[in-house]
C-alpha cells in the first residue's frame, strides 16, 4: 500500500499544534528548552517540540512548504530505495528535528528562559532534499516569482547564517540552517550516487 507519509505528517503536525494552542501546559512540556533537556533529562524535547507551532500562520506556512515539497522526496525515496523508501523518509524527517536543534541545545542549554518550536528544521531538510532531486525545477516566492531551486537554496543559507549571527528576530534561523544541509547529507550518506543524479540535471 502506497502511504502518503506526508500527509500523514501534516495531520499529527496540526492535531498536536491545534492542542497546544488551546492548552498552555501542553506546550511547555513540549517545547523545546535545552536547561530542561540538560539539567532536568527531558530529551524527549528535541523531537516534540517539531510538532509545536507558534500561531496558526506559522502552522500554516510550515504545512504548506511541507506539502508542497514532502511528496516530491517521498517519490524519489521511493525510486531509489524501493519498499524502504517511506521508512527513510520518516527517519529524514524526524532526524532532522532533531539535528536542526543540535547546535541550539549547546548555545542555550544553561539558558532556563530560552525556548523554540517548530517544524521548520525539518521542513528545510525535505525542501533541501527536494533540490537535491530537482536542482533546476523553479521554486516560485510568493506564488509570483520562480527562480531555480538551486539558486534558491544559496540564497536560502546565505539569509539563514546571516539572520542567525545579527539575531534581531525570535526565529531559529540557526535550525533552518542546520536542518537544510542535513536534508542534503542525510540522502547523500545513504545514496551517494544522488549526487550524480543532481549534476545531470544542469
Amino acid at each position: 500500500m502506497n502511504l502518503d507519509i506526508t500527509l500523514i505528517l501534516i495531520v499529527i503536525t496540526a492535531m498536536i499544534s491545534i492542542q497546544a494552542f488551546n492548552q498552555a501546559g501542553f506546550m511547555q512540556k513540549l517545547i523545546f528548552n535545552p536547561y530542561a533537556i540538560s539539567h532536568k533529562k527531558q530529551w524527549y524535547r528535541f523531537l516534540s517540540s517539531g510538532f509545536l507551532h507558534a500561531d496558526w500562520i506559522h502552522l500554516g506556512l510550515n504545512l504548506f512548504v511541507l506539502f508542497s515539497f514532502g511528496s516530491v522526496v517521498q517519490k524519489y525515496y521511493a525510486y531509489f530505495f524501493g519498499t524502504a523508501g517511506n521508512y527513510l523518509f520518516i527517519l529524514l524527517y524526524l532526524s532532522s528535528i532533531i539535528a536542526a536543534n543540535a547546535s541550539t541545545y549547546y548555545a542555550h542549554k544553561n539558558n532556563p528562559s530560552y525556548n523554540s518550536l517548530g517544524a521548520s528544521g525539518a521542513v528545510s531538510a525535505v525542501v533541501f532534499a527536494s533540490i537535491l532531486f530537482q536542482p533546476t525545477a523553479k521554486i516560485y516566492l510568493y506564488g509570483l516569482i520562480g527562480i531555480p531551486g538551486y539558486l534558491a537554496g544559496i540564497a536560502y543559507l546565505v539569509y539563514s547564517q546571516y539572520s542567525s549571527k545579527n539575531n534581531q528576530d525570535n526565529i531559529n534561523h540557526e535550525a533552518h540552517f542546520y536542518g537544510a544541509i542535513y536534508g542534503v547529507v542525510f540522502t547523500l550518506v545513504l545514496k551517494p550516487s544522488v549526487f550524480k543524479f543532481f549534476l545531470n540535471q544542469f
